[in-house]
């Protein structure tokens, strides 16, 4: 790899003092990374000194002969702000705009990230897709097409693995998909040469100081765009489309609804639309049919949008048997409408990543297209969000739910009072094991028991993978009971 941007890095890093704030899944290998660059790093985790977490953590650092300066515990921004450092690189939850890091700013100190350095020094194209929902399922659409077409391809952000510290091994030819963050792109500059936005409503306002926030970091995703680069956005949702004319490039649009026509979309390039179950790519040569909905093997109305967004952002480069070859074999990603076990006829679903309300609707409207009944386990930490259409969605599938996580008492009322209180039947659990049991209990023969929180992990787990995977080993460890 020929990178100038990277050998310049090199230099300016090396033994310069370094403070990484957080030592979680992405700032590990940044942490491997800076050390081999020859910085001078200190480490600071809100994590005691004795969490097995953190303990695991050293001990691994330790046996790769990275040594550090550990800050840890409580009171882990005292020294924070106490220390002198040339470069802070944060872990994307925390604040931009919090004490400790003005504090740092005004000592000079550099502020930045993990993603930020590495789109900095990323030499391929890159795809970069946000959104409050499908951003992952869609992410890995892209990335499997353009492997379809034969790119060779690199995953990362919010899934795959931390690229920062393979930044070598990527070529100027390869094409890298990111998936990114409100968190992340709160502070990204960064330019991406295709910029996807699959929707936006309210979301993570637990974090942000209010919605507009919540947008305004949203679009940070295309705002450093040239008129060299693409936005991908969904024309049917009131925020996004509002986005129309505000790129410096190229727009691609894409509807589900059959509302938009080219002549729309002065400024567009190209619109990829459904009609007549057919999924069409329309620009300013032709109108061609892509493939039959039907041909995606996964299922819900949400995925044929998730579809749409990936033809979006993958039509220019690469022949259309690539994208029909994926949305014939592409299984869906994990902890999403994931099939985990059949048990006397009952059969258990894992949808982890069900951390809104809209996105345990879109999972109830997905069973409903298939006509599935059944029981449904939720609760997770609230994000303040909009519950309105939750209990509508439920009981259009589920005749029975049970409830275990912070958000529990909100669930209940919104069910109670889009549906009364008869309709559907609600049972609340202390734990997983139990909410699996009565769920089981509950059901009826031919019905699914699907995991779909509506909030996220944080109330009881560390990732919504934690979650779902502690779901999966209960759900098959009560299957082998019964056998």
């Amino acid at each position: 790899m020929n990178n100038q941007n990277y050998s310049e890095f090199k230099a300016l890093i090396k033994n310069k003092s370094v403070a990484v704030i957080g030592v979680g899944i992405s700032n590990r290998p940044l942490i491997r990374f800076l050390h081999a660059l020859g910085a001078k790093i200190s480490a600071f985790d809100r994590l005691d000194s004795d969490d097995a977490v953190l303990m695991t953590t050293k001990s691994e650092f330790k046996a790769q002969g990275i040594s550090l300066q550990w800050h840890t515990g409580e009171h882990y921004l005292q020294s924070l702000s106490s220390g002198d450092y040339d470069f802070v690189f944060k872990t994307p939850k925390f604040r931009d705009d919090s004490p400790v890091l003005k504090t740092l700013r005004q000592k000079g100190s550099i502020l930045t990230s993990e993603m930020e350095v590495f789109m900095t020094l990323c030499p391929a194209r890159i795809i970069a897709v946000t959104g409050s929902d499908g951003k992952t399922t869609t992410t890995t659409l892209i990335s499997e097409i353009l492997k379809a077409e034969g790119y060779n391809v690199h995953l990362g952000g919010n899934i795959g693995t931390p690229l920062l510290d393979r930044i070598e091994t990527i070529e100027s030819s390869d094409f890298v998909v990111l998936e990114l963050s409100s968190f992340q792109l709160m502070t990204i500059s960064q330019r991406c040469n295709v910029a996807v936005i699959t929707n936006i409503s309210p979301n993570h306002l637990d974090f942000h100081s209010d919605y507009e926030e919540y947008i305004s970091s949203k679009m940070n995703i295309f705002r450093s765009q040239t008129l060299f680069d693409r936005l991908v956005i969904n024309a049917d949702n009131d925020i996004t489309k509002e986005f129309i004319g505000q790129q410096k490039g190229s727009l691609s649009c894409f509807s589900l609804e059959n509302t938009l026509h080219f002549e729309n979309v002065p400024s567009s390039e190209s619109v990829v639309f459904l009609k007549d179950n057919h999924i069409f790519l329309q620009t300013q040569d032709q109108t061609e049919v892509i493939m039959n909905a039907d041909d995606i093997l996964i299922p819900g109305r949400h995925n044929i949008d998730n579809m749409l967004a990936a033809i979006g952002a993958t039509h220019p480069f690469v022949r259309n048997n690539a994208i029909v070859q994926v949305a014939k074999q592409f299984p869906g990603v994990e902890h999403r409408i994931e099939f985990v076990e059949s048990v006397n006829n009952r059969r258990f679903y894992n949808s982890s990543i069900d951390t809104s309300p809209t996105r345990t609707i879109n999972t109830m409207e997905a069973l409903a297209l298939r006509s599935e009944r059944g029981v449904l386990i939720a609760g997770g930490q609230d994000k303040k969000c909009d519950y309105t259409g939750l209990g509508t969605a439920i009981a259009s599938v589920c005749h029975s739910v049970v409830l275990y996580g912070d958000n529990s008492d909100l669930i209940r009322d919104t069910v109670f009072k889009e549906c009364g209180e008869n309709l559907v039947q609600i049972s609340d659990a202390a734990n997983y094991d139990e909410a699996i049991r009565i769920a089981y209990q509950m059901s009826r023969e031919g019905d699914v028991i699907i995991l779909s929180p509506t909030g996220t992990s944080y109330d009881y787990f560390r990732h919504f993978e934690e979650r779902g995977n502690l779901y999966k080993d209960l759900v098959r460890r009560f299957a082998k009971e019964l056998q």
